[in-house]
């Protein structure tokens, strides 16, 4: 008679959890691929589409009556001036005094009393000599998405330039497209001297998470009542 072989039970759990980890391993592999997949088809739908709009030259921006300024803190954590915010100050300021445009919609957040992103800009645009009767304020802009969603929704506005570094004008241009409104972007300096690949890395997820927003048409954080700008 053949004597039966039986394995010990640990030894059999132990292999039905090697089993379970390479099953856990082989998915997490899987997912991990598909969604850099979706961020990479992201990422190049927001360049391919809003490459025709964006530009360092203001020559080749159509005149129109709006620029929108995204906001962004005025100050780094060193207590150095954030050189995004001086940037886009200098671009918004030589965009109006050019002609270009007739009014400055300033679109950030104002979420916590402390910190206050449209308000930080309008001084120093005043400050550079643009009139405060040309600055409008948006404290609800919270993220680019709901930027632009509210620029038609809230303040009526159809055809804007937006001002901001290109990355952030590329993905500005794509949204705001994307729901039927004419947007063009206006290159401010670009930001060489510090967080250059953090910035690159965010950037990539935030267009997936722009083009997430699009595809379910997303509304924003808040909308409120409608504002003209005369």
């Amino acid at each position: 008679m053949t004597p039966i072989i039986r394995k010990p039970s640990g030894s059999i759990a132990t292999e039905e959890n090697k089993n379970f980890l390479r099953r856990l391993f082989r998915w997490s592999v899987i997912v991990g691929a598909t969604m850099f997949l979706l961020l990479c088809v992201a990422d190049l739908n927001v360049e391919v589409l809003s490459a025709p709009f964006v530009s360092d030259r203001m020559e080749d921006l159509p005149d129109v009556d709006v620029a929108l300024v995204p906001g962004t803190s005025k100050f780094l954590k060193s207590g150095y001036v954030n050189q995004y915010f001086a940037y886009r100050i200098d671009a918004a300021v030589a965009l109006y005094k050019s002609g270009k445009v007739k009014h400055l919609l300033i679109s950030g957040d104002n979420g916590r009393s402390e910190y206050n992103e449209p308000e930080d800009m309008r001084i120093s645009l005043m400050e550079a000599g643009i009139p405060d009767s040309v600055i409008t304020l948006d404290y609800a802009g919270f993220d680019t998405y709901d930027s632009m969603i509210r620029a038609k929704k809230v303040f009526g506005q159809q055809r804007f330039i937006v001002v901001s570094q290109d990355f952030q004008n590329e993905r500005a241009v794509y949204i705001a497209r994307s729901f039927g409104i004419e947007a063009w972007g206006y290159n401010a300096e670009a930001v060489t001297s510090y967080g250059g690949l953090r910035t690159q890395v965010r950037e990539f997820f935030a267009r997936g998470k722009a083009y997430v927003e699009v595809l379910f048409g997303v509304q924003p954080t808040y909308l409120g009542e409608k504002v003209l700008i005369d």
